[in-house]
């Protein structure tokens, strides 16, 4: 990967969207081109996919947070399945230290988030919980 190509990638993080015209005018290079590295990326397995960003408004979605979870290691697999039942989990991640799993919670009020951690901690295998209310985003990308 190249700088072009991590330009290109840096447009479409921005707006995938973006149509090829445009890609290529902000690169000062041609549509073919532009064309041929979005080809490669994807074959490459570099770019793995094109998603959208929603309004968190918009959706109702208000309150966010990020949760440390240690847990039981033999039980990680059973707890991954389980969070994998709730919707407000938008994401987990294995992580190292002193907490096994991060997960990121997304719910349209107070109500519901205290709902959610409280179906956390109900999990067999959860050891303990910490969890940091997100209060606004600076950067996002």
């Amino acid at each position: 990967m190249d700088r072009l190509d991590e330009s290109l990638i840096g447009i479409l993080r921005l707006n995938a969207r973006e149509s090829v015209a445009e890609i290529a005018r902000q690169l000062n290079t041609s549509r073919s081109t532009v064309q041929d590295r979005l080809k490669r990326l994807e074959e490459s397995g570099a770019i793995q996919g094109y998603s959208i960003r929603l309004n968190d408004n918009q959706t109702g979605n208000q309150i966010r947070a990020f949760v440390t979870i240690a847990v039981e290691p033999q039980r990680t697999a059973m707890i991954i399945s389980e969070l994998k039942t709730i919707n407000a989990v938008n994401s987990v991640h294995t992580v190292s230290g002193k907490f096994d799993l991060h997960l990121e919670i997304m719910t349209k009020d107070t109500t519901e988030m205290d709902k959610t951690l409280d179906r956390l901690v109900e999990i067999p295998g959860v050891i303990r919980t910490e969890t940091s209310i997100v209060l606004s985003t600076k950067i996002k990308r």
